[in-house]
């Protein structure tokens, strides 16, 4: 049986968020699909918790909007994990992106990151001189986060950082 979690995600302004769709779109076109859930607001995951959780992560997530300012991050490079089946475009991990990751576990050994695709390792070989073609560093920013409980996925709450 397959357990329920939740996920905080920390999400994008609407430029990050287009750049980043852009390039995934571009690899939908070039005919990779991939398993990775789809329709869900580009991220970089901060944790993962039991779905009796809810209640307390709801109330974080407004303590913290309440709290956090949005933040830039510089998207600088991308990257596969260990074993070869994600491809993912990731921020600098900075001070203040650490420091929002602490709220949610421990940031030793966690990497930032954006998934651009899920899916064998050939098949993500091939995807990367795409990525490559259409990624340069660029800088986004943090301004949002989302409670999701997946699978399938639930939408729970998105709220939005403090802004200047």
């Amino acid at each position: 049986m397959n357990e329920k979690l939740l996920y905080v995600l920390a999400g994008y302004d609407n430029a990050a968020e287009k750049r980043i769709l852009d390039i995934q779109n571009k690899l939908y076109d070039k005919g990779f699909f991939g398993f990775h859930t789809k329709n869900i607001p580009q991220h970089i995951t901060l944790g993962s918790f039991p779905s009796e959780n809810e209640h307390e992560l709801t109330h974080t997530l407004k303590r913290l909007s309440a709290s956090v300012r949005a933040f830039d991050v510089i998207f600088s490079h991308i990257g596969i994990f260990s074993g070869g089946k994600v491809l993912f475009v990731s921020p600098d991990c900075s001070r203040n992106l650490a420091e929002l990751k602490e709220n949610f576990g421990s940031s030793f050994g966690w990497a930032p990151h954006s998934t651009l695709l899920i899916d064998e390792p050939e098949n993500i070989i091939k995807a990367v001189p795409e990525v490559l073609r259409e990624f340069s560093s660029f800088t986004g920013k943090i301004e949002s986060l989302h409670l999701y409980e997946f699978f399938p996925a639930r939408h729970i709450i998105s709220v939005n950082l403090l802004t200047e």
